[in-house]
């Protein structure tokens, strides 16, 4: 009900001669999502980056990435002159709102976040935003950044209205459209009420809706996002925990897991025992949390944050150790079927993907791996060209000694397992995400682990 509403109070919008000029800077993942969102609410978009071949592809309505039902949005928003892009900032300046959505991924060899994209971005539109306008954060960046850029901003406008804003982004990768426009909740961390209300126009037909707003400070605004991604690792890496004491006293945590999951303080979402987390969000914001923490000098904070990563790394490892038990104590010389590439299903992002994690693992301890992914195999194939890849599981599965479930794409969770007897090796099959009906594999007579 509140889809259709909302959808309906979008097309009114639509209507609206007095629509905002937005701008957003940073046409990634979330930038596309985000100038797609905005355009579908009603306003003038346009979406600026410096990759003028990425630039190139949208403006002829192709994502660089896949995201389920964002490609067909796109291409109303851009045929109804709504949604436009361009490589200059130059274009951008008449905007009435900003929004910075440029990447802030792990520094080399740090678990701070590297900041230099958002630094740009906000001093290159200091230089050209006249006001009154507002630049509002969408990145996710440390406390105290909001704080630094509207300094920079300060110091760079000269004479007209110009303030910055954080508003946190809660995208799910495989679920953009959804989380866009009809998000759990707004977060504003803004400094005066006109900032607000400008925000509030932004959102208009989302906060009718009944969209929970949180209006706060900039420094609250900043640690929305990581504290909720650090809560999400924290509550897989204690099912993950709790997983390892199942194994060592023969209980059984799928069950376990769902009968906490009835608690409604605790929920059944994100406690799903296996291979663990990754892609470019939880991990990432985990370790800035830990960084945080750290530079503060809260040493039980920051050691209890690190122990949400650690277990998540270890299993990694598990996952490794079990399909060498499988192979009778060694990769060396077995062929290896990995089905799964991306860090999670209905997605083809393999950052910090524990699917890849595990099969390059098996790899440099001398096993054949072929892997094969619905989606994500030609992004996997340019960070890991030593893997073998095939287009179908059956080919992938081809004289396996072994068959590695490590990302729950439905497909893999309906696989017929008499249809893969036929072509593997040895019937040995690890699922690294308790995807699997257990009877059903060992009735067609595989060695089953999970």
């Amino acid at each position: 009900m509140r889809r259709d509403s909302t959808r309906a109070k979008m097309s009114q919008s639509l209507e609206s001669s007095d629509r905002l000029r937005i701008s957003v800077i940073g046409a990634g993942y979330l930038g596309t999502a985000h100038a797609v969102g905005m355009a579908q609410l009603g306003h003038d978009v346009i979406a600026m980056d410096i990759e003028k071949e990425k630039i190139a592809r949208l403006s002829a309505c192709e994502l660089p990435f896949f995201e389920p039902g964002l490609g067909e949005l796109l291409r109303k928003s851009v045929e109804a002159g709504r949604l436009r892009f361009t490589a200059s900032y130059d274009d951008v300046a008449e905007a009435d709102v900003h929004f910075v959505c440029v990447g802030t991924p792990q520094l080399p060899g740090s678990f701070n976040a590297d900041l230099r994209w958002v630094e740009t971005a906000f001093a290159e539109l200091a230089r050209r935003v006249a006001g009154p306008a507002i630049i509002v954060g969408k990145s996710t960046v440390p406390v105290g950044t909001a704080r630094r850029m509207a300094e920079v901003v300060r110091h760079q406008t000269d004479g007209g209205r110009v303030e910055v804003a954080w508003n946190p982004e809660f995208l799910r990768e495989g679920h953009a459209v959804q989380d866009t426009l009809q998000p759990d909740r707004l977060i504003f961390g803004v400094e005066s009420r006109w900032a607000e209300q400008l925000l509030r126009a932004v959102y208009q037909p989302i906060i009718e809706e009944g969209c929970p707003l949180v209006v706060t400070d900039y420094a609250t605004a900043e640690l929305v996002k990581v504290s909720a991604n650090a809560f999400l690792a924290m509550k897989i890496s204690f099912i993950n925990a709790v997983a390892q004491i199942c194994e060592a006293t023969g209980a059984a945590v799928l069950p376990l897991a769902e009968a906490l999951g009835y608690d409604d303080r605790i929920g059944r979402r994100f406690l799903g025992p296996g291979l663990g987390f990754g892609g470019g969000c939880l991990p990432k914001d985990v370790r800035a949390l830990y960084a945080c923490a750290t530079e503060l000098g809260l040493d039980e904070v920051a050691t209890f944050i690190r122990q949400i990563d650690a277990i998540n790394l270890s299993r990694r490892d598990r996952a490794l150790a079990l399909g060498r038990e499988l192979l009778g104590g060694t990769y060396a010389g077995r062929r290896v079927c990995v089905l799964g590439a991306a860090f999670k299903p209905n997605t083809d992002d393999v950052r910090d993907s524990p699917a890849l994690a595990v099969a390059t693992a098996a790899h440099r301890e001398g096993a054949r791996v072929t892997m094969h992914d619905p989606v994500a195999m030609n992004s996997a194939r340019l960070v890991h060209p030593e893997i073998e890849y095939a287009d179908t599981i059956v080919t992938a599965a081809r004289e396996a000694d072994l068959v590695m479930l490590l990302t729950d794409w439905t497909e893999f969770q309906d696989m017929d397992p008499a249809l893969l007897s036929s072509v593997v090796r040895s019937r040995n099959v690890l699922d690294g995400r308790n995807a699997l009906t257990p009877e059903r594999w060992r009735a067609a007579g595989w060695t089953y682990r999970a």
